[in-house]
């Protein structure tokens, strides 16, 4: 499971930044909000790299913002593989994408904490990470699919929610 995990991930990853990319593309048509360089800037004090702080470092950029969305991918494409698919799981998923760009942009002192951001730019910036999540989850899902139900899936088909006298499919039929 972990190596389709792997690959099946990198895809829905890549797939979900390129919606999402395509997304804030014509939003910022609409708005003429410019690009922000945070990722960039970000991944220049994650590695150690030269920072130039008058330069739009676009392949920088575009390293990060691909990057991190491909690797994020793969947790998405693991979610569905155990079973967690779907809407309700491409949910949870944007809470991920967001968390762990405030960690690394708040690690390294190149971002703020979000409740700090005025409203327009932090709904703008939740909204590209949703579309993000729901594209990737979508990829993510459809591929997990082709080998069938998750052991999750497995497990509440036998009693549907959580009860505590109904315990894990045998290990034959889960596929663990």
């Amino acid at each position: 499971m972990m190596k389709r995990a792997l690959w099946q991930g990198l895809v829905a990853g890549t797939a979900g930044v390129l919606v999402m990319t395509l997304g804030e593309k014509a939003e910022q048509r609409l708005t003429g909000r410019r690009d922000s360089h945070v990722p960039a800037r970000t991944l220049e004090r994650l590695t150690g790299m030269r920072e130039h702080p008058g330069r739009q470092p676009v392949p920088v950029n575009l390293a990060m913002h691909v990057g991190q969305g491909a690797l994020l991918g793969v947790l998405r494409s693991v979610m569905a593989h155990a079973g967690l698919r779907g809407p309700w799981s491409s949910g949870k998923f944007a809470v991920v994408r967001v968390t762990s760009d405030q960690i690394l942009e708040n690690a390294t002192g190149v971002g703020a904490p979000p409740q700090t951001w005025p409203r327009r730019e932090l709904v703008v910036d939740l909204l590209h990470k949703t579309v993000y999540a729901f594209a990737a989850g979508a990829v993510a899902d459809a591929l997990a699919a082709r080998s069938g139900p998750g052991p999750g899936q497995r497990h509440a088909a036998l009693h549907s929610g959580r009860h505590p006298d109904v315990g894990p499919p045998p290990r034959g039929r889960s596929g663990v």
